[in-house]
């Protein structure tokens, strides 16, 4: 089926570093819509304007803004394959009476399994023992490298949204105290089912845990929500995950918690911005891991992302 049969979806690019992945993603978009990249639109913008019906966003791109707004009269959907819309202007995009979709559900299990994936990596120092196993001149390793016991430890998670409560989920195999903070507590029976206990004001959490997850949607009341004072009560031996937003976290004062002792290590999908600088400093720090933004990056994650997100373009 072309062009005129099925509903015009814009997309950055097909492949590359900003595109939608090729494969059964790109056969599966192919079955809904007729894909206009970006470059096919800018070049014969009259005629592929009015055929957009839909925008499939893929790591932030296309950017949304008014002018592109402008340019789609028959646009009725905006497909952004994730959790997080911080990305947007959500007023500037109601206002041209264009809904929003995204995709929550199909991202919670990856997700949950990254910021575990991290916890267990930071407190039993993979990287750092990566690289002595790896090295030339390795011939054992040294008494006194130590990681941070998980089993029976205190996590902390604040956000007990569903990626939160499957990071509780997870926790309970290892046997872990779990506390956390939301804006609503949860209803007995989930708590129960998991073990967790609610704490209403964030400092007690981050004074009890010994690794501290931040799961929370990035708004103008969480940007900075980590900041020093928060660091500062946490214990010197706990360690802080982040695979919310990187700006959830005020990065400065995580450098300086990390220098000086104030926590014990630090765990991050997310950053601001992503990527950092080259030469930033939580890049040089042994105590700090940092990924790729790799939440949702398993095959099966990115075909439900996409499939979530096209099923609500209807």
């Amino acid at each position: 089926m072309g062009e005129g049969e099925l509903p015009g979806l814009l997309v950055n690019e097909i492949g590359g570093k900003h595109g939608i992945l090729h494969g059964h993603i790109l056969a599966f978009l192919k079955k809904h819509f007729y894909l206009i990249t970006m470059k096919e639109f800018l070049e014969d913008r009259k005629r592929m304007s009015k055929k957009v019906q839909a925008i499939y966003l893929w790591w932030h791109k296309p950017v949304i803004d008014q002018e592109l707004l402008q340019s789609l009269p028959n646009l009725k959907v905006i497909a952004n394959p994730g959790v997080g819309m911080d990305h947007l202007d959500l007023k500037l995009v109601a206002r041209f009476g264009v809904k929003m979709a995204n995709a929550p559900c199909a991202v919670s299990s990856s997700t949950a399994d990254t910021g575990m994936a991290l916890l267990l990596a930071s407190a039993r120092r993979l990287v750092e023992g990566y690289h002595i196993a790896m090295s030339s001149g390795m011939e054992y390793c040294e008494t006194d490298f130590l990681g941070a016991e998980v089993t029976g430890a205190t996590l902390g998670i604040i956000g007990m949204g569903s990626i939160g409560y499957k990071i509780a989920l997870r926790a309970k195999a290892f046997k872990m105290n779990i506390l956390y903070h939301n804006r609503t507590q949860r209803k007995e029976q989930e708590e129960q089912a998991v073990g967790t206990t609610y704490c209403e004001k964030i400092d007690g959490l981050l004074q009890r845990a010994d690794f501290v997850m931040v799961v929370v949607s990035l708004t103008p009341q969480t940007h900075k929500l980590i900041g020093k004072r928060e660091m500062e009560l946490m214990k010197p031996t706990a360690t802080l995950i982040n695979i919310s937003r990187g700006a959830a976290v005020d990065q400065e004062a995580l450098v300086t918690a990390l220098q000086t002792g104030v926590i014990r290590a630090a765990a991050l999908d997310v950053t601001h911005p992503e990527p950092l600088p080259r030469d930033h400093t939580l890049l040089k720090l042994k105590n700090v891991i940092i990924t790729p933004h790799l939440s949702i990056k398993t095959d099966k994650a990115t075909y439900m992302i996409t499939e979530e997100a096209v099923e609500k373009t209807y």
